[in-house]
């Protein structure tokens, strides 16, 4: 008579140590994402642990440490590429830590992203990132599980959590500053949202006209006709409306990738020449960006930045490393010029 076999056994932890050729003490550090470990030989164990598919016991780590290693991380549109790729760093981030990220999306929905905030009633997730669009001050507050959470983007709820964001002024300000120094007069921008426009619409609105009055230019309301949502439609119809005026615009900034792609769309079959008769910039760097045709100019976001500070805050916070007052974090931007501002 055979016996069954059992199956092949999970590699441990001694395993992976004596593949690394460290002590077991380091492999656990390496696994629960200690800094005392030099990055050679973190990169070394970390090398063992793939080749052996090595897979920490989360109900072990969850009675030794009191953490399950779970993170959830949740975006209003988790399809538009910009939150995707930042989701990718975040996911990457994380698993530099030896965490594991669920993700989530909330469609901008006050209600799923309370419910996000609040850990998802589930006692195995540690922390939470999230980009709120819909939720207030009062209902974060309000939320039912105080567990540690990190907000992202351009939403201000206050000093309720750790944030981590761009200065939207300030890069908004800067790509127009750019547009006017290539010799455009007659600026129009593509984003604004009415009657109730988002934090996103309402400072990058403010950067634009912040850099057109220090360039002497007039702030025309008919020059960014308003948008539903940031998708390529939304740009190709607000680009449609621009061209329409008695005086078009000689240039256009787009308050995303999206926006500006859909706005390149439109100018195309309006038979006009980027950037010869009208300049476009937009605003993420999306990998589109880059193999658009023309290339489009943008602000470049530091997103692997912003997803390490994301997740070492909230790990901060999991670990009681920190426990003092609420954060708010500004990693940087750059100004990525291509082709479709780029004149000579």
């Amino acid at each position: 008579m055979v016996a069954e076999s059992a199956g092949p056994v999970a590699p441990r932890l001694k395993d992976v140590a004596e593949a690394a050729g460290v002590s077991v003490k380091t492999v656990s550090n390496v696994v629960n994402g200690s800094v005392q470990v030099a990055e050679e030989t973190r990169a070394r164990v970390q090398r063992a642990i793939d080749v052996l598919g090595y897979q920490p016991n989360v109900t072990a780590r969850r009675l030794r440490t009191g953490r399950s290693g779970v993170i959830a991380l949740a975006f209003p549109e988790l399809p538009s590429p910009y939150f995707a790729e930042l989701a990718v760093e975040v996911i990457a981030a994380a698993r530099r830590h030896r965490c594991t990220v669920l993700m989530d999306d909330t469609g901008g929905d006050p209600a799923a992203e309370l419910r996000i905030a609040s850990g998802l009633g589930d006692p195995m997730i540690d922390g939470v990132i999230l980009s709120p669009l819909g939720l207030d001050q009062a209902e974060l507050l309000a939320r039912g599980r105080q567990i540690p959470l990190v907000l992202l983007g351009e939403a201000d709820l206050g000093p309720v959590a750790d944030r981590v964001h761009i200065d939207n002024v300030s890069a908004a300000r800067d790509i127009t500053r750019h547009l006017v120094e290539q010799g455009h007069r007659r600026i129009g921008a593509i984003g604004w949202q009415d009657p109730y426009p988002r934090a996103t619409a309402q400072q990058r609105l403010l950067g634009y006209t912040q850099a057109l009055e220090e360039a002497g230019q007039p702030v025309d309301a008919s020059l960014f006709p308003p948008v539903r949502a940031y998708f390529r439609p939304d740009g190709a119809a607000a680009m449609r409306r621009l061209l329409k005026l008695p005086e078009r615009p000689d240039a256009v900034f787009c308050f995303n990738d999206l926006l500006a792609l859909g706005a390149m769309r439109a100018a195309h079959e309006a038979g006009l020449r980027i950037p010869e008769d009208i300049a476009l910039a937009g605003f993420d760097d999306v990998e589109e960006a880059e193999y658009a045709i023309p290339s489009l100019t943008t602000v470049a976001p530091d997103k692997r930045r912003i997803a390490e500070l994301a997740v070492n805050c909230l790990l901060e916070r999991v670990e009681n490393v920190y426990d003092g007052p609420s954060r708010m974090i500004t990693p940087g931007y750059r100004i990525v010029v291509r082709e479709s501002s780029r004149r000579g």
